[in-house]
């Protein structure tokens, strides 16, 4: 029964003013759209209320049909309950409190904005964090990986001719201090394999 209520509170509460609102939009007929404008800001302020009434009065007898019947009745073109709420009730309410309600929603924002970009910098650094701890973590792998390479290479070299320096590389006779890096430790690496 309950299904059957939020079914036809959806259908008649939503759907129908939605579909309504939009030949309203389409026609731009000025009388039409402000009269849908003034159901939709009631009906957000009933739905806002909603979340809280049904926590508390949900066990009141009736309690669903009578928010079926508001909301027959905010639409009805007879009763024109949503345009009678709007006048009556809302627009005063709203246009004494439109100043503190804007200065708020001002607040609000630059409070969102400075805590979005607060929380964004400190992900940046979380991250940028956690990237240079796998990177020094993974070097360690690296530079093993990278060593095993060159020992592979060297044994290469060692088992074709230990003769044989690579043609890439040009050893010479004078010292060590005046040899280029890699020269020098081609030069140590055949050196170190005569040596064995």
């Amino acid at each position: 029964f309950v299904v059957c209520l939020v079914f036809s509170r959806l259908i008649f509460g939503t759907l129908y003013p939605a579909y309504y609102s939009y030949k309203a939009v389409k026609s731009k007929d000025i009388k039409e759209y402000v009269k849908w404008m003034m159901y939709w800001i009631i009906f957000a302020l009933f739905t806002t209320a909603e979340t809280f009434t049904d926590i508390f009065l949900c066990w009141f007898p009736f309690y669903y049909e009578l928010k079926i019947a508001f909301v027959a009745w905010l639409l009805s073109p007879y009763t024109k309950g949503s345009s009678l709420l709007y006048r009556k009730f809302v627009h005063p309410t709203l246009s004494s409190k439109e100043k503190e309600i804007d200065d708020c929603l001002v607040q609000a924002k630059d409070r969102s904005y400075d805590a979005l970009v607060h929380f964004g910098k400190r992900g940046l650094n979380v991250a940028a964090t956690a990237a240079v701890m796998a990177a020094s973590k993974g070097q360690g792998a690296l530079s093993e990986r990278l060593r095993s390479f060159s020992m592979q290479d060297l044994s290469t070299i060692r088992g074709d001719s230990s003769s044989t320096v690579p043609p890439s590389v040009t050893v010479r006779t004078s010292s060590k201090q005046s040899q280029p890096k890699t020269s020098r430790s081609a030069s140590e690496g055949t050196g170190s394999s005569g040596k064995c």
